[in-house]
């Protein structure tokens, strides 16, 4: 049932298929971030273009890898090199999104408990949107509105599920490589 690579081959398939959903989601609400300070005649934050541009690659990644291992082509090694270094710009990716996010409670935004502080990054977020061509800050982004703020911590926890299943297939991989390279001892006829 598990197919010609046992346990260790679904579970490197099921990882595979959930790392390509993860990113497609993190691409989508990326994009929309992107469009909407575009639609406003902004220059795009650099956070949220660097994490559009790691999660389109990796996409791509996945699906070519899943498809040579279907295939039953896949360099192993090779493979385990390149999940490494996509865990690499996922773990960046992870801690640029969530520094300023891990200090902000999105339940307070909008309300009427928001302190003077909250209120002035607002200002300043209006301020950048009503001039036409300046950069957004990434910092003022995310305290605009309640829903922009659940949004980015779901690309942030995203990208932190996403570290922990490209560590798990780099893992996978490895093992594949050494169940791969096992030599298989002969037969002894008496």
């Amino acid at each position: 049932m598990a197919g010609p690579d046992g346990a260790l081959g679904a579970t490197f398939k099921v990882v595979r298929i959930l790392q390509a959903l993860s990113l497609i989601a993190v691409i989508g609400m990326a994009a929309n971030f992107i469009s909407q300070m575009v639609q406003h005649n902004n220059a795009p934050s650099d956070v949220l273009v660097g994490t559009l541009s790691v999660t389109c690659v990796a996409v791509l990644y996945c699906a070519i890898t899943y498809i040579l291992y279907v295939d039953n082509i896949l360099p192993f090694l090779i493979n385990t090199g390149m999940d490494s270094m996509l865990l690499i710009a996922l773990i960046v990716v992870a801690v640029v999104v969530g520094k300023p996010l891990s200090y902000l409670n999105c339940q307070v935004i909008g309300s009427s408990s928001v302190s003077q502080s909250t209120y002035q990054l607002g200002l300043e977020l209006k301020k950048a949107i009503s001039e036409e061509g300046t950069k957004v800050q990434y910092s003022n982004w995310i305290g605009a509105s309640r829903a922009t703020c659940y949004q980015m911590k779901a690309i942030w926890g995203l990208s932190i599920a996403l570290c922990i299943l490209f560590a798990f297939s780099a893992i996978c991989s490895v093992c594949l490589w050494r169940r791969s390279k096992a030599v298989v001892p002969k037969s002894v006829e008496g």
